[in-house]
């Protein structure tokens, strides 16, 4: 079996913060809410990368006490915004790509394990062009279970045709670090997202400072 690389999507391949927060902002329009988020800011930068409820909840709770009720009003126009302008600001981080080609080109499996939506994960790979390096994708809504639960993760290796006895994941949060403890996976978590080298505090097994140092940062964790 071959040697899998499965990657989580916002913030390790891509940054997806500026289209995440748009969207948050366009949410709290519709709402009536006057609060908004700053892609400036880091707290938002990082917040945005844990989801659209996390980054309404962080908005309504700098104004008062957040009411859970307008959390769940502001969802669906979070991800209708979200869909409708996906790839505006979106881009892979440097060397990315080309880390990608590489592993696709010695034979590797590669795969995508993301907390997003499995349709707006696959909507943004379109927009940027990379729909087809991938052997598989598996998104938060492909199983009844998503990460930090080891089935996604588990099912993405299966689903790329790799070997989970030679799997890593490459992500940028503690949810990815819980999520490949839970598989028994080892972890490399970049320092280049929001979250920045404070991620060294998750004890991953390897830490990623460029995407040209991929190789290295298998060779650390035995692959």
């Amino acid at each position: 079996m071959k040697r899998c690389v499965v990657f989580d999507l916002d913030g390790t391949l891509c940054d997806t913060s500026g289209d995440l927060l748009a969207a948050a902002n366009a949410a709290l329009a519709a709402l009536d809410r006057p609060e908004r988020l700053n892609h400036s800011a880091v707290e938002d930068r990082a917040t945005a990368l844990r989801g659209g409820r996390a980054m309404l909840r962080l908005a309504l709770s700098r104004t008062g006490p957040v009411d859970e009720a307008l959390i769940d009003a502001g969802y669906q126009p979070l991800l209708d915004a979200y869909r409708a302008a996906i790839c505006e600001h979106t881009t892979f981080y440097p060397g990315a790509r080309e880390a990608v080609a590489r592993l696709r080109d010695r034979g590797d499996a590669v795969a995508i394990c993301t907390n997003k939506p499995e349709g707006l994960a696959r909507l943004l790979m379109s927009e940027l062009g990379a729909t087809d390096a991938f052997d598989a994708l598996v998104g938060a809504d492909t199983l009844p279970v998503r990460k930090p639960d080891a089935a996604p993760l588990m099912a993405a290796i299966e689903r790329a045709g790799g070997a989970a006895s030679r799997a890593v994941l490459v992500g940028d949060t503690e949810t990815d670090r819980r999520t490949s403890t839970a598989a028994g996976v080892p972890s490399i978590l970049v320092t280049f997202a929001p979250l920045g080298p404070a991620v060294a505090d998750l004890r991953p097994d390897a830490l990623l400072h460029h995407f040209d140092q991929l190789e290295a940062a298998l060779a650390v964790v035995g692959l």
